[in-house]
């Protein structure tokens, strides 16, 4: 049993306790300890996730990436009971856009932390602080991505405690899906991580749906993705997991099902699908190896899908636009250092903000008239903004050219 039972409305948090528990689809007891585990995906997906012999997404998303809990008190201090399982667990508190502090949760114990109000924040103009995403009365806790996190207790000392309004918190969201990249693996701080430097710098909220050496494109996993979640736009970063364990026509088959299932059940949102990028496959000394071959030919088929759909919402974004330098990659020269995933949300950002543009009214119009001569037009324009944008594209210093396929 879920508890609290699911909404069947779409949303990126979950309300408990007058919180929000952002990027959170389920709040599930623990059996034996007490508490509620963050789950970012319901248990009907959770257990359905796995393709051929590899199934460990199902407990790979248990992981709390890109997890947070939300709220906002008129009292100076309240105390938040939190514990981790597994391995122990770090937690940064935020004050609106403001780090605040930082916190352990020692694997298996029920921590206590004591949250006060920042001393300085009455002391300047409340405008100056909202400068960004978050207002300045919105708390915030963040968990590192390997952490199994429960929730236990709220205490605000008889003061009221309400979820964030609207008002409070990025007005767009961002659904990021894809692998570990997209998790944040390896970052040594959870806000580096490519998905939420990006979502900083444009200004958005993003819920992350990365799972380590899993994004498999379930069927489950794209019917919930597209109609469960809010969500303004979508990246869908692709390849790399199944690179050694599909062969070319199952993965453009897995591919092909995820985009038309979620642009059919949203075509209005703009979708941008990610192609793998850079890492030790294209280098490899045995060009015979499985990953060698079929990294080049999956990058192609996402490509040539998105072409296949040939609507303006569903854009390519080639990952050597995002990812440049092998120096940017952590010595498993597949995830991204700190760096790397800094220079990479620079990248997305820089991609993302200007092919926004013609998307807001142009091909939302003619998409709803159906009309070909617009939806033609909208792509004429996107298609220029395209071509505009490579400069703005700030790569990283390349020890190895990379040729791309079919020119792009």
């Amino acid at each position: 049993m879920i508890y609290p039972q699911p909404s069947p409305l779409r949303r990126s948090h979950y309300i408990h306790d007058s919180i929000a528990f952002h990027n959170v689809a389920e709040l599930e007891p623990v059996p034996g300890l007490g508490g509620l585990r963050l789950q970012r995906f319901p248990v009907s997906v959770r257990e359905s996730l796995g393709f051929k012999h590899h199934s460990r997404g199902r407990f790979f998303s248990h992981l709390a990436a890109g997890c947070e809990l939300r709220w906002v008190t008129s009292g100076p201090f309240v105390r938040v009971a939190l514990s981790a399982q597994e391995r122990d667990a770090t937690v940064i508190v935020y004050k609106g856009d403001h780090a605040h502090s930082q916190h352990r949760l020692p694997a298996g114990v029920i921590t206590s932390l004591l949250i006060e109000e920042p001393a300085f924040f009455g002391q300047v103009d409340a405008v100056v602080l909202r400068s960004h995403r978050f207002a300045p009365s919105v708390w915030r806790l963040v968990f590192n991505q390997d952490a199994i996190v429960v929730y236990h207790h709220l205490d605000a000392f008889g003061h009221a405690v309400r979820p964030p309004a609207a008002t409070e918190t990025p007005a767009r969201t961002w659904l990021a899906y894809g692998s570990s990249i997209t998790f944040g693996a390896n970052t040594l701080h959870p806000t580096n991580a490519y998905v939420q430097h990006a979502a900083h710098r444009l200004g958005v909220d993003v819920i992350n749906k990365g799972l380590p050496g899993s994004c498999l494109c379930e069927p489950a996993m794209a019917h919930w993705l597209a109609t469960s979640l809010h969500w303004d736009f979508a990246t869908f970063e692709l390849g790399v997991n199944l690179a050694e364990l599909a062969t070319p026509e199952e993965f453009e088959a897995r591919v092909r099902d995820l985009l038309a299932t979620v642009h059919h059940a949203q075509p209005d949102r703009p979708i941008y699908a990610i192609n793998i990028f850079p890492n030790r496959a294209d280098h490899l000394l045995d060009r015979q190896a499985l990953a060698a071959v079929n990294t080049p030919l999956f990058n192609v088929i996402v490509r040539d899908l998105v072409a296949e759909l040939n609507h303006p919402a569903v854009r390519f974004i080639d990952g050597r636009d995002i990812l440049s330098g092998y120096s940017a990659l952590h010595t498993d020269l597949v995830h991204p250092s700190d760096e790397g995933h800094l220079a990479m949300g620079e990248n997305l950002a820089a991609l993302i903000g200007n092919l926004q543009a013609p998307l807001n009214k142009e091909w939302r119009d003619a998409s709803k008239a159906n009309d070909p001569e617009k939806l033609a037009a909208a792509q004429k324009a996107i298609e220029e903004v395209e071509a505009k944008i490579q400069a703005a594209v700030q790569p990283l210093p390349l020890e190895f050219e990379i040729e791309k396929e079919g020119g792009t």
